[in-house]
Order: structure tokens, then C-alpha cells, then sequence
């Protein structure tokens, strides 16, 4: 299925967006890695046999994006999307800086969207294309430590939801795929810590790209990663207050890793 199709993945050069690389790559997709670390980006390329487009540029700037949809233009094929490059959060609400909020919402919706929107026409020109948007788990379960991040995950599905709506009966289709904790380096060592603690699992990022590749091949809208959290986001969405009871049981936990992060 994806063999010769052209692939967009920004993020390139996380431990997801690596990943995901390696497994497109496996299946014979041509891939444009999209990501700020050069020096990355071209390690991973060179791993893959330096077969693939490297494109150093940040989605949070007008430029970085200009620069994105210039040499995809200049390629002239976009068959898939995905929208992976993200950043995390491990902050009391009361302690987050002005800053951070800002890049949280402007790096994981605002530029995500934007990107979107530029690419849309070469994705359009395909008879078949796919937009592939990764949030998270804690873009259905509002989460003690990550109230930014949350928000800006419930609004990359919100997105999705809505965009994949807009674009039945189109050659485009929309997908959310929703990973779990994940041992990578957007979480620092208070979070696996806590998470430990907590019996919470973290996946390996091979394991959530395996899955990705499962989910990409299926007309499904979206997809939960893990159980049995999987479950968590049903009852979330049906009886709100039996997670609310479950997580304030984790509340001391949760905020003493918060605290030991600060020092």
C-alpha cells in the first residue's frame, strides 16, 4: 500500500517520528523528513541509505513552513501527511511560563493546522491521499501535569474529527492515531519515574510505529494505543467522574514527581 507513495513526516528526528521513518521506509515508501535538527535528520537519512528528502525546518514559523511547502512543491507528490512533530509538558498549570504555553499550543495545534492547510492542494492532486494527524491519549483524558499539552491534543482530534468530515466523499482521508506514554526523550526522568510508580506501561516508540503502520493501512478514524487505557478514554467519554476518582488517587504521586521536577 505504501510502496512509492511519497510521505510527509514531520518530527523526523524524535523518537516516534524515527520510528515511524524506519517502518515507511521498511515498506517502501519515499520519505521527506521534516524536523529542526538538521544534524539528526541526516543521521536518520543516512541509516535509511540515504534515500530520502531531508528538510531542516521548524512548522512554528511562517519560514519554516514557506521553506516545507517549497521543496514538497518542487517534489510535486504528497500522498501522505503526518503530522507528528509535537511538544510536551510536565508543569503545574500555576508554575508554566507564558512562554511554554505559547510553544506548547503553537508547535502541537496552531502550526500543525497551518501546515495542513498549506499542503492540502498537492495532497488534493492525488487520486488516493491520507492526512494522518498523532495525538495522545491525553487528548481524550485530561491529565494532572499536562493541562496545556491536553488541550492541545483535544484540539488536534477535535481537528481531525471535524477535518475528516469536511473531506468525505474527497480523495482525502483523515485519520487520528493516539499513542500512549512512550519512552522518549519528550519525557524527562521525573515522568518515567512517576509513571513507574504509578504501574502506568510506556511503550517502546518501534512498538507505537508498528501499530501507526497497522492503523494506516485500515479506513479506520482513529485509534487508541494500549490497554488499558483504550478503556480509560471510553469511560472518560461516558462517566467523566470514575476517572475523575481514579486519577485524584494518583493526584499525591503525580505531584510530588511535579515537585522533584522543579528542583
Amino acid at each position: 500500500m505504501l510502496i512509492d507513495k511519497t510521505v510527509v513526516i514531520t518530527g523526523a528526528s524524535g523518537g516516534i517520528g524515527h520510528a515511524i521513518a524506519q517502518s515507511l521506509h521498511d515498506a517502501g515508501a519515499k520519505l521527506i523528513l521534516v524536523g529542526r535538527n538538521s544534524q539528526n535528520l541526516k543521521t536518520l537519512n543516512r541509516k535509511l541509505g540515504d534515500k530520502h528528502v531531508v528538510i531542516q525546518a521548524d512548522i512554528s514559523t511562517e519560514s519554516g513552513r514557506d521553506t516545507i511547502v517549497k521543496q514538497c512543491q518542487t517534489i510535486g507528490v504528497v500522498d501522505v501527511l503526518i503530522n507528528n512533530a509535537g511538544v510536551g509538558q510536565f508543569d503545574l498549570f500555576e508554575q508554566i511560563s507564558k512562554e511554554k504555553i505559547s510553544e506548547i499550543i503553537t508547535v502541537n495545534l496552531t502550526s500543525t493546522i497551518l501546515l495542513t492547510h498549506c499542503l492540502l492542494p498537492l495532497l488534493q492532486q492525488q487520486n488516493s491521499a491520507k492526512i494522518i494527524n498523532i495525538g495522545s491519549t491525553f487528548g481524550s483524558i485530561g491529565f494532572p501535569g499536562s493541562s496545556v499539552y491536553s488541550a492541545s491534543k483535544f484540539g488536534i482530534k477535535g481537528f481531525s474529527k471535524s477535518l475528516s468530515r469536511e473531506m468525505m466523499g474527497s480523495s482525502i482521508s483523515v485519520q487520528y492515531f493516539a499513542p500512549r506514554a512512550t519512552k522518549t526523550s519528550i519525557n524527562n526522568q521525573y515522568v518515567d519515574a512517576m509513571n513507574k510508580e504509578l504501574g502506568t506501561k510506556m511503550d517502546a516508540p518501534e512498538q507505537v510505529a508498528a501499530e501507526l503502520m497497522l492503523f494506516i493501512q485500515t479506513k479506520k478514524k482513529q485509534y487508541f494505543v494500549g490497554w488499558p487505557e483504550k478503556l480509560f478514554v471510553r469511560i472518560n467519554g461516558l462517566f467523566p467522574g470514575v476517572v475523575d476518582g481514579s486519577i485524584a488517587k494518583q493526584l499525591p504521586v503525580i505531584k510530588r514527581f511535579l515537585k522533584q521536577a522543579k528542583h
